[in-house]
């Protein structure tokens, strides 16, 4: 079961030159039972207090103010370092609001949402909702990287001698239903010394190493083993893991792959391969042979992080894949962004015309839930579904969760 927090942070600082606009804003805040609001006048009094105040969670920021505006306010935090959550506010055109929301991203800042004033509770309510999810992540990397473990090569042969890494699942969830579809397999490494390491600490270096490949298939291992537990306890999921390039590069992986599921029982039709385009781009000829092998067989293929790349559309055409997983960047915020909700749309829309399957990743609020479902999403992942868990937790998960997820469809209806 997952740790409570609260669904809003407790500290808050409103910058606005507008008196009118703070009063507003704290008095959403305080609707939301927020217990600390600051305010700030301008963009100088606003780094003085986040500078002195530790206390400070989340700012709600303006973007015209005079003396220093909103653009520099998000430029000093970075430079000075500072991470408190950003939600901003303006009455600015939405285009500019999106060029914003990418400089803010760009800059490693703690966007929570970019609204178009007059903003309401429900749309703060939204954005401020995030706080707790972000800090739930962020807690994996609150070290500096100077204090993240120093790994090498023989740990990672350590690790795959001693069974060191392990597979988390988050589920994957049927929009129209409310039904547990699928999950997608995430690595972790249980470290003797650092304990469990989430994959931001390890994987581009076991990517870079010759070591890729023996993690991918210990995955698979795995994740087989325990679809195998949901499918005798009447739970025929499918599950999806990553496959790098170095991987599909290999002319061998096919072979080990089909080996595998063939021997553990598991139909290929429940077995997804996630492949990015970066993935694709390597070795092409290779890559492009291995791809259409496993489609040959009856595994599903899901083009990972779709729209993050320039040529992504035109990959489409290249690869036989089955599904697309819409990246993050395109759902958090789409509710109350046009340009993001567009770009949604565009995506949702490309699928159904070439009869591919969709799966959203990133939910974290109803709003994102209400968003894709108005919109014909098929499945949708995230925290607001739930966390990554072992796959010994699943089961019960689903039965804690059931109702909840079936509920929320026909309350969404």
């Amino acid at each position: 079961m997952e740790e409570a927090v609260n669904r809003f942070p407790q500290h808050v600082l409103v910058i606005d030159d507008s008196e009118l606009q703070r009063q507003f804003t704290a008095e959403l805040c305080s609707e939301m039972g927020i217990e600390d609001i600051l305010q700030a006048v301008d963009g100088f009094d606003a780094i003085a207090q986040m500078k002195t105040n530790p206390q400070i969670q989340v700012i709600v920021l303006d973007l015209e103010m005079p003396g220093m505006d909103g653009v520099q306010v998000l430029h000093e935090m970075a430079r000075l370092e500072l991470n408190h959550s950003v939600v901003v506010a303006s009455a600015r055109e939405s285009v500019l609001l999106n060029v914003v929301e990418s400089m803010g991203r760009s800059l490693g800042l703690h966007l929570l949402g970019v609204l178009q004033k007059p903003i309401s509770h429900e749309q703060l309510a939204a954005s401020l909702s995030r706080f707790a999810v972000q800090a739930v992540q962020a807690e994996q990397f609150a070290a500096p990287r100077a204090l993240w473990p120093q790994l090498t090569e023989a740990d990672v042969q350590r690790a795959l001698r001693e069974h060191e890494f392990v597979a988390y699942f988050q589920p994957k969830v049927n929009l129209a239903n409310g039904r547990l579809k699928g999950v997608e397999a995430l690595v972790r490494w249980q470290h003797p010394v650092h304990g469990l390491l989430a994959p931001g600490l390890f994987v581009d270096m076991i990517e870079r190493s010759h070591y890729i490949s023996d993690m991918t298939l210990q995955m698979l291992d795995m994740s087989l083993a325990y679809c195998r537990q949901w499918h005798d306890a009447g739970l025929p999921l499918s599950f999806s893991f990553n496959v790098s390039a170095r991987s599909l590069a290999d002319s061998k992986l096919a072979d080990e792959i089909i080996a595998r599921v063939a021997a553990s029982g598991i139909e290929p039709q429940y077995v997804i391969l996630e492949i990015t385009e970066s993935a694709i781009m390597t070795d092409l000829s290779i890559t492009l042979g291995t791809l259409a092998r496993l489609r040959l067989k009856g595994f599903g293929l899901s083009v990972d992080d779709y729209g993050t790349g320039f040529s992504c559309m035109l990959q489409l055409s290249r690869v036989p894949c089955t599904e697309l997983k819409v990246d993050r960047a395109f759902v958090n915020g789409a509710s109350e962004s046009l340009h993001l909700r567009i770009l949604l749309e565009s995506a949702l829309d490309i699928a159904s015309k070439l009869g591919l399957g969709v799966v959203a990743e990133g939910v974290e609020t109803l709003q994102d839930w209400q968003l894709l479902r108005d919109l014909g999403c098929g499945e949708v992942q995230g925290y607001f579904v739930a966390k990554p868990m072992p796959g010994d937790a699943l089961l019960a998960w689903w039965r804690s969760n059931e109702a909840r997820l079936r509920g929320l469809v026909m309350a969404t209806s």
